[in-house]
């Protein structure tokens, strides 16, 4: 199973882990400097849910973010999962 969000559609993104040495100029050094630069993932803060839809009579199980969760706390949970396509 992929680790997508069901209703932000947020996936793993590629970035970097970027080391520095040195002591900035501000602070009285000759400046910093990159000395490595590591690949890395920034994955998203995926929960398992089970919601119940009171319009449906039932509970929904999905795979969210928190970003998401607070979204369906806002909305609904029925008006939400109909925009993303879930239900």
């Amino acid at each position: 199973m992929s680790r997508r969000c069901e209703i932000t559609g947020a996936v793993p993104v590629l970035g970097h882990r970027i080391i520095r040495s040195g002591k900035s100029k501000k602070s009285g050094g000759i400046g910093t400097h990159v000395t490595a630069n590591t690949p890395r993932k920034f994955r998203p803060n995926l929960r398992r849910k089970k919601l119940y839809v009171p319009e449906l009579g039932r509970h929904v199980t999905v795979r969210l973010t928190a970003r998401a969760l607070k979204t369906v706390d806002k909305k609904g949970a029925y008006a939400t999962l109909k925009r993303a396509g879930v239900i």
